[in-house]
């Protein structure tokens, strides 16, 4: 597998895995992480990828999922108050968000977030509570949950977390 930039010719690609997604958390009992906001939306894709955030991992040339990355110092405004815990690392770390995969190729998230955190050194990623698919993986991939944090696109607390290198 590897990892580029997306670009807008992929948009199509990007929202049927983003629709899979939706589908496949709704099957497995998380139904309201991205579900009734049909999260993530175009204009956000968009601004995703003008801004260069925006990854797709590719197995044999073919786009098999997607995920938004960042680095710096206090990116991420929503991980600036951090409920039951704190963070452990300083305030520049790397961060994925709306990640997701095709369902066709096992491993796209190991992959992905493996990428991400060689790049960072510090990785910070949420995830809805209903979300033990991808609670399961972090654990998996030696991230500590940190606390709560709140996000903007809905009502629910993410669990947070975060490996240090």
């Amino acid at each position: 597998m590897t990892i580029k930039l997306a670009e807008k010719s992929d948009v199509n690609r990007i929202m049927d895995i983003y629709a899979f997604a939706r589908d496949f958390m709704a099957k497995n009992g998380n139904p309201n992480q991205w579900g009734p906001t049909k999260w993530p939306p175009l204009e956000v894709i968009n601004q995703d990828i003008d801004k260069k955030k925006l990854f797709l991992c590719l197995h044999e040339d073919r786009i098999v999922g997607v995920f938004f990355y960042d680095f710096g110092k206090k990116i991420e405004a929503c991980y600036n108050k951090i409920e039951e815990g704190s963070w452990s690392s300083p305030e520049t770390y790397g961060v994925v968000h709306r990640i997701a995969g095709d369902g066709s190729v096992k491993g796209i998230g190991s992959f992905c977030i493996n990428w991400a955190f060689e790049k960072a050194g510090c990785l910070r990623m949420d995830t809805h509570p209903d979300n033990l698919p991808m609670q399961g993986l972090l654990t998996k991939l030696g991230f500590k949950k940190c606390g709560i944090i709140h996000v903007e696109e809905d009502d629910y607390p993410r669990f947070a977390y975060e490996k240090v290198e």
